[in-house]
């Protein structure tokens, strides 16, 4: 990539990235109408949308790297105001998120910026690749213990993943005429030498590690490739990543172009929700008959609401009772 290639800023979309000469990968997302679809559909209160809206960048991050069709999840559940987090990702570009809190914590934190920490508190997050099948289900856990996203995520590649990885995460509501609109970006940039000693992490010491093994221990000197890549990519500022008039060819130049950088093919991102009737009435057979009859409303109906997309199911018990018994 050089000075003069770069395209207008490209909004709901993924940008993949190389730098070979610091052997390093990543991908540049950016989040405009589809989050905003999200964050506005519910009313979040400012402090949960930025928090949800960081969520889903990072998802969407991940979720990218999937070379099959599958989901990626990231879900935390926590005793902060915001009790649980869910975002899914499903390959190749369909996004949907949700967010439950408690209204009145999160009023009493105030009016002023916000900690993830916060509003998260203490618990677990949890990330989840599911191919469709149980036997290829994989899952990474990092507890919450009063870090941001960002640390997190940081935390869940030192553990689960071994590798070197940079995470910067921003959220953003661009105001003009009318009403504001939310806006999320991130980027990630990861070590991936061909040399697996070069890519090792330093570590606490592994115990009856055998005489003469070589072993990284916490004040082994890094790659010096590595140095400079999460060098280059600590100077990003927050607006960089949620500027509509700075686009991610742009940001990568910016960091990486004494070095040069080569983009790959973007990849959309869409709001999508995965609810259906089908799914819907999938979930109610797994009730028993009792379960189902106290589903019943005063008006006679069963009513189910989507928390992802808000959608309302409004179903007639007998009508269900009978596709359950003729499905039986």
């Amino acid at each position: 990539m050089t000075a003069g290639t770069e395209t207008p800023g490209v909004d709901d979309a993924v940008l993949p990235f190389a730098v070979e000469a610091l052997d390093v990968r990543g991908r540049v997302v950016r989040l405009g109408p589809s989050i905003d679809t999200i964050l506005r559909r519910h009313g979040y209160p400012d402090s949960v949308a930025r928090l949800l809206g960081e969520a889903a960048a990072l998802t969407v991050l991940l979720g990218a790297s999937l070379k099959f069709e599958g989901r990626f999840q990231l879900q935390t559940k926590t005793d902060g105001p915001v009790e649980m987090i869910v975002v899914d990702f499903e390959a190749p570009d369909r996004l949907r998120a949700t967010a439950r809190f408690d209204a009145e914590r999160v009023a009493a934190l105030g009016s002023a910026p916000v900690r993830d920490a916060d509003l998260i508190g203490n618990g677990y997050l949890a990330m989840t690749i599911d191919q469709g099948s149980a036997a290829s289900r994989y899952q990474g856990v990092v507890p919450m213990e009063g870090q941001s996203l960002e640390e997190a995520a940081h935390q869940y590649f030192l553990q689960s993943e071994q590798i070197p990885t940079v995470v910067r995460l921003a959220v953003a509501e661009s105001l003009g005429e009318g009403d504001g609109h939310w806006r999320a970006g991130g980027l990630i940039v990861q070590f991936l030498p061909q040399s697996i000693d070069r890519a090792r992490l330093a570590d606490l010491p592994p115990g009856d590690i055998p005489e003469g093994h070589a072993h990284l221990g916490p004040d082994a000197p890094e790659d010096d490739a590595w140095v400079e890549a999460r060098s280059l990519a600590a100077t990003i500022e927050d607006h960089e990543l949620v500027d509509p008039n700075v686009s991610s060819e742009r940001l990568l130049y910016r960091l990486f172009h004494e070095r040069g950088v080569r983009v790959f093919d973007r990849q959309p991102v869409h709001e999508t929700c995965r609810c259906s009737r089908e799914r819907v009435m999938g979930m109610i057979r797994s009730f028993s008959p009792e379960e189902r009859r106290d589903m019943v409303a005063d008006d006679g109906r069963i009513v189910i609401t989507c928390e992802f997309c808000s959608r309302r199911y409004d179903l007639d018990p007998a009508e269900v009772e009978t596709e359950i018994a003729q499905g039986s």
